[in-house]
């Protein structure tokens, strides 16, 4: 099969690669399109030469492992991008993403789906409508975003703060909205994703340019990951309030602790998501509950992989760009 590869300077380059195949207990998938993430932005120049990254995948069956049942070739589909145990004791608590033994997909583990093929763990996989084709791949931000809002325990008429308009601080901004936010700010120094912020259920915007966030706000949501932005979260929660830190960060990072230990804030930090959020996305998916077309800014190949990076990583005007492997 055909993958983009990392090499040894961090660029992707298209090689022909063994076709997996699936173990006993798995299922491989002819994927149908990738999604770039920002932590694939990250990440990337940190994982070792010869990886596959991808991870926001769907998927038409190719092939069905040994031992697995119910599953027909050609059937659309999305999966968690990991492989967990299934019996340690964070399996058990339906935290899979925590499992002691996981196999992570597309992230440095198992390899991910900027290939054409990819092997996932059944358990962790939902049929969804073919009609759904390409944009099926947006499951995965969109559980983030549900388990995000989720972890902020969102009520009837939060006041809610999503520092970051990219497609987390979106998808965070749905679930707000559908768990029943009465106002949801977005805050992002990039107009266009200001100007869309209200696609995505934002009651309003605040660019960063004109001073610090408003304050007062129940709830603060996190979605850029650089340093200086959990304070800027803190900074501007109400007394009592909640902060999710969903941005990656990989860079230390500052904060003033007497300006939450006034306030007696709520931190918590979101990562991944549970086997039900997954499960809820795709069933929304599925019946077209939630429009998955607005995230989407361009589509590539496997050949311009590196390039959809670059352009990532250099520009502001793009907002998801998807890999279809058969473009």
């Amino acid at each position: 099969m055909r993958a983009a590869v990392l090499n040894d300077e961090h660029h992707f380059q298209v090689e022909t690669v063994d076709d997996p195949s699936p173990a006993a207990g798995e299922l491989l998938l002819a994927v149908r399109s990738c999604g770039i993430c920002g932590s694939d932005l990250k990440a990337h120049s940190r994982m070792p030469a010869g990886a596959v990254l991808g991870h926001e995948f769907c998927g038409e069956v190719a092939g069905v492992g040994a031992g697995v049942e119910g599953w027909t070739e050609g059937q659309l589909a999305v999966s968690m991008p990991l492989a967990a145990c299934g019996r340690c004791r964070w399996c058990l608590a339906g935290e899979v993403a925590h499992c002691e033994r996981v196999d992570l997909i597309g992230v440095g583990g198992r390899a991910g789906a900027f290939a054409e093929l990819v092997r996932v763990d059944p358990a962790t996989t939902w049929v969804v409508p073919s009609e759904l084709g390409e944009l099926a791949a947006l499951a995965e931000p969109l559980t983030v975003g549900l388990h995000t809002a989720a972890l902020a325990d969102i009520r009837p008429g939060d006041r809610v703060l999503v520092i970051g308009g990219g497609s987390v601080g979106a998808a965070v901004s749905i679930w707000c909205r559908r768990f029943g936010a009465g106002e949801v700010v977005v805050s992002d120094p990039v107009a266009h994703r200001r100007d869309d912020a209200a696609v995505f259920g934002a009651t309003g915007v605040h660019d960063p340019a004109d001073g610090a966030p408003p304050t007062g706000f129940d709830v603060v949501v996190e979605c850029v990951g650089l340093p200086g932005m959990i304070q800027v979260a803190v900074d501007a929660a109400a007394v009592l309030g909640r902060v999710v830190v969903a941005g990656v960060c990989v860079q230390p990072d500052q904060i003033m602790p007497i300006s939450a230990v006034l306030k007696e804030l709520t931190v918590r930090f979101a990562v991944y998501y549970r086997r039900p959020e997954f499960e809820l996305v795709a069933s929304l998916l599925g019946t077209g509950e939630i429009d998955p077309a607005p995230f989407v800014s361009d589509r590539v190949g496997l050949d311009d992989v590196d390039d959809a990076f670059r352009r990532l990583l250099s520009t502001t005007d793009e907002r998801k760009i998807v890999v279809v492997p058969g473009r």
